[in-house]
């Protein structure tokens, strides 16, 4: 008997749950679905797990949640002496269910839990493992993702994702445990009379709320502003609601059909505010309203997304678009007012846009370079945490929508980025300026930057397998596939070397070790290559400098079209 199938069976005799028991039999007449969802277990990363929820390893249920949960509570009896972790979840569905079998396994394991009552942020998740002084943290979300997932994400002590050393031994935890005779689980109830889990204090989200309010750059009330808003039916609702109305905004129209929880995500199935379909219902109502901008939070609101108003439409501003204001502005109102610290200190990720370097330049600034995956940018602030350095922080961000201003938090943060945007759009309103003349300004003086994020998905066993041979083909035949662009340099990461244009190792260089390839083509082009570590997807950044928009659009296009080709060509 092949493996999966006596995984298949095994499950089919121990399964208990009686949806996931039924799933189970309905695919019992099917190989070819039984081997896609039993061919190997979700994954446990940095990001901790994320995949379709449904019956088998491959899938999220209370199963394999259970199972990482034991996991991660032997590794922290390991570490730890009583131990103490804190559990949130957003408004997918069985959101809050996993996040209570994560609690009740931790008390059948003798830890502590602080669990929300209600869903949550994920950088209030980040916060809260901070000021409890937790020794972990677990986040049930998965993200902005279509309404069939949902996720694991686990944080260290330092109220960061969990890093990939910390992360590889939870997963030898797991690999070590048998899914049905290993668990230990106390009941939720139970649980609570033993003082095994609590819920999380009112005063926690009060310190929340008031470290997001100290990231105002200035005091002016938010009058005269025009917001609409869509939580996109997820948990940035109550706190972005309370924050711009205590900071005096009069006009927020709040998108009615996606204020409230909705697991299935109705009116907008992708609900990812870096998607032009995510503002169908917003920009109907912002018409309406005559709004100055929308914004939107992804479901568990550490994302956001902003359109600006431009003539009788709304246009939608990338992630790196955003960074490029948000850095602008907070620099620029640091300096006038001589908050600016000495050294202050920038952090992006290596897809994100280079125009914020030359930005900082000008406002002596330094800017950081790390891998994608926020944990990176967390990691730098611990640095500066370690040598009492915490206000040369300025913000870091990731091209997906990602912000972080300050360091109360080691998460990005839908939130205080809703009050940053909202405020400086306010600022510009003021002075007779939008958003998108602000950027354009910008552009005409720092460089007519411009960049595109090409995600292609390829599911299951057998796209797993084409995304690993795209990976392959170009590290090792690059010249083969870029035939009409000159290469002047390549990074590979994995394997942490440096090529010049010619295939000739030049540096083996201490890289981050990730599976990340990057080529440096003539007339300032670059193209990074990355596959998803959450999603099953290959994803390329594409990046040029122009010497007008114009150019920087044909050049952005021209790279798009290299990318499409490739993909077409590679299998």
């Amino acid at each position: 008997m092949n493996e999966v199938k006596k995984t298949f069976e095994n499950w089919l005799d121990n399964v208990t749950e009686v949806e996931l028991l039924q799933e189970l039999k309905n695919i019992e007449e099917f190989p070819e679905e039984i081997n896609e969802r039993f061919y190997k277990d979700l994954k446990f990363g940095t990001a901790g797990l994320r995949g379709v929820m449904g019956v088998g390893t491959n899938m999220m249920n209370i199963y394999t949640v259970r199972k990482t949960s034991q996991g991660l509570a032997n590794y922290l009896n390991e570490q730890y002496d009583q131990p103490v972790i804190v559990v949130s979840y957003d408004s997918r569905k069985n959101s809050k269910i996993f996040a209570m079998e994560t609690a009740k396994v931790m008390a059948g394991n003798k830890i502590k839990s602080y669990i929300t009552e209600k869903i949550q942020p994920t950088p209030f998740l980040s916060f809260s493992v901070r000021e409890i002084s937790a020794n972990a943290g677990v986040m049930i979300t998965a993200s902005h993702n279509p309404a069939e997932y949902n996720g694991y994400k686990c944080y260290g002590k330092d109220g960061a994702q969990m890093g990939e050393a910390e992360a590889q031994k939870v997963y030898e935890k797991m690999c070590e445990i048998d899914t049905f005779e290993d668990i230990k689980i106390m009941e939720f109830e139970d649980a609570k009379a033993c003082n095994l889990i609590s819920f999380v204090s009112e005063s926690i989200y009060e310190s929340y709320f008031n470290c997001v309010m100290k990231q105002r750059i200035n005091n002016n009330s938010l009058e005269g502003l025009r917001v609409v808003y869509t939580p996109l039916n997820g948990a940035g609702n109550y706190f972005v609601q309370k924050v711009l109305k205590v900071c005096g905004l009069k006009e927020l129209y709040v998108v009615s059909c996606q204020e409230q929880p909705d697991e299935n995500f109705t009116t907008c199935p992708y609900p990812n505010p870096e998607s032009s379909d995510a503002y169908t219902c917003a920009k109907k109502l912002a018409i309406s309203k005559n709004a100055d901008i929308i914004l939107a939070t992804d479901p568990d609101s550490d994302r956001v997304g902003i359109c600006t108003k431009c003539d009788d439409d709304y246009t939608l501003l990338t992630g790196n678009e955003i960074g490029v204001l948000l850095c602008n502005y907070l620099l620029l109102q640091k300096s006038k007012s001589g908050t600016l610290p000495k050294n202050s200190m920038i952090v992006r990720s290596i897809v994100s846009t280079p125009m914020v370097d030359e930005i900082a330049s000008v406002y002596g600034c330094q800017v950081r370079e790390v891998l994608t995956g926020f944990k990176n940018i967390a990691s730098e602030i611990l640095k500066l945490e370690l040598c009492n350095e915490e206000s040369r922080f300025i913000m870091g961000f990731e091209e997906s929508n990602g912000y972080l201003v300050a360091t109360y938090a080691r998460d990005k943060d839908a939130v205080s980025a809703v009050l940053l945007l909202s405020e400086m759009a306010l600022y510009y309103k003021n002075k007779g300026l939008t958003l998108l003349e602000v950027l354009n300004n910008l552009k005409q003086r720092y460089g007519f930057f411009a960049e595109k994020t090409l995600n292609f998905e390829f599911k299951g066993s057998l796209g797993r397998s084409r995304i690993e041979n795209i990976m392959n083909n170009l590290r090792n035949f690059p010249f083969e596939y870029f035939k009409d662009r000159k290469i002047l340099k390549v990074k590979d990461y994995l394997n942490s070397k440096i090529f010049d244009g010619l295939g000739n190792c030049v540096n083996e260089k201490n890289l981050p070790i990730s599976n990340v390839l990057i080529f440096y083509f003539d007339e300032g082009a670059k193209l990074v290559i990355r596959p998803s570590g959450t999603e099953p997807k290959i994803k390329f950044y594409a990046m040029v400098k122009g010497n007008s928009l114009k150019n920087s659009e044909l050049k952005i296009n021209d790279l798009t079209t290299m990318v499409n080709n490739l993909i077409e060509n590679v299998k």
